[in-house]
């Protein structure tokens, strides 16, 4: 099952008290005091781990807490200090205070470990409150209380590249005929209901990570649909591809300005993120001429239909692309246009080096 999000309280550990002793050995007389201190108390860290990709281990947890410092033990014998309480995330974990929304930790790097919570301070044995007044104190320090913090894990997928469309526009299909994810595909909409990653070959020796969210509807960034609640997962790609369908009863013009608006009004900063598009499903196409309505949506956005490319792109229908030969990347048009079938494997190859050839824009 996957779980993007958590919330409860953690507790760093007690510290243990101090130990109120005498020195009882033979032939000494009056030893004198030797108790102890108390133990500290178990620090709360975050581990980083790639071996877990939800937060399934805290559904259903409302508390963790790390263990208490033993007591002082008489021999002036410390303690034994409380285990750490390790709590294990995935990459683009955030940690959230509860109560003012503060993001503490914005976890990204792997193997990544971070001090939360201190454990208390053990208290002293009576062996530290002996002076020429009071030869025998029977007095000691109790441990000092951990820390307590309600928090909020919000989990962030890390993505290179992040496929924003309508519900059934053909995301799912995409993703599984050109990585290794396996999501279930069905013709209605919502079929996906979580997030999936999927790992995308280009060549031999390369290669980067593509996501697929629940489509996108109007007025998604205001709540609607399940938009809201997994545009977020989208905010750590690095590109978006908009995947607009040839075959749905919406015109590609305004699947593509819908799409634009509600990731800009989701978060202004992804908005401005290098982008492509894909027009898929061209095996399905039920109109008068395929050719013409691409060419009329690549010229409404504002472009010209692109006579070559460095890539092999496959068929004769209309595309775009930018010319990053004899001029620089312009991250305020696409990167491309490129007609595709997930059916018929239409242009999927050249796809994938399209994509990694924009990924090497950011660099």
């Amino acid at each position: 099952m996957f779980i993007d999000s958590a919330r409860f309280s953690v507790t760093s550990g007690k510290g243990g008290q101090g130990c109120a002793a005498f020195r009882r050995e033979k032939f000494v007389v009056k030893g004198g005091p030797d108790g102890g201190d108390g133990g500290k108390g178990g620090d709360v860290y975050f581990l980083v781990d790639n071996n877990t990709d939800t937060l399934s281990n805290y559904k259903g947890r409302k508390y963790f807490k790390a263990d208490n410092g033993a007591q002082g033990l008489g021999g002036r014998m410390t303690g034994k200090s409380g285990e750490s309480l390790v709590l294990v995330v995935p990459p683009g974990t955030q940690v959230i205070d509860d109560e003012t929304n503060e993001v503490i930790f914005d976890l990204i790097e792997l193997g990544e470990k971070v001090l939360f919570l201190e454990g208390g301070k053990g208290g002293l044995g009576n062996t530290h409150f002996k002076n020429s007044r009071n030869q025998r104190p029977t007095y000691f320090q109790p441990g000092l209380p951990g820390q307590v913090r309600s928090i909020r894990l919000e989990l962030k997928l890390i993505a290179d590249v992040g496929l924003v469309g309508y519900p059934n526009v053909g995301k799912s299909t995409l993703i599984s005929v050109t990585s290794n994810a396996t999501p279930e595909i069905a013709n209605y909409e919502f079929t996906t209901l979580t997030p999936k990653l999927g790992v995308v070959e280009v060549g031999n020796y390369n290669s980067f990570v593509m996501a697929d969210i629940p489509g996108i509807i109007d007025g998604a960034s205001e709540g609607r649909g399940l938009g809201l609640e997994f545009l977020k997962h989208i905010e750590r790609t690095k590109t978006l591809l908009f995947v607009i369908d040839v075959a749905n009863y919406r015109t590609m013009i305004d699947q593509y300005r819908v799409l634009k608006e509600e990731v800009a009004k989701f978060s202004g900063e992804l908005s401005k993120r290098n982008f492509a598009i894909v027009i898929s499903k061209i095996d399905g196409y039920l109109g008068e001429s395929l050719d013409e309505d691409i060419e009329k949506f690549i010229k409404d956005i504002g472009l010209e239909p692109t006579k070559s490319n460095e890539f092999k792109f496959e068929g004769e229908n209309p595309y775009f692309v930018q010319d990053l030969i004899y001029s620089r990347f312009d991250n305020s048009k696409p990167y491309f246009v490129l007609p595709i079938s997930s059916l018929t494997k239409l242009n999927l190859k050249p796809l994938g080096f399209a994509l990694y050839n924009l990924l090497e824009q950011d660099k």
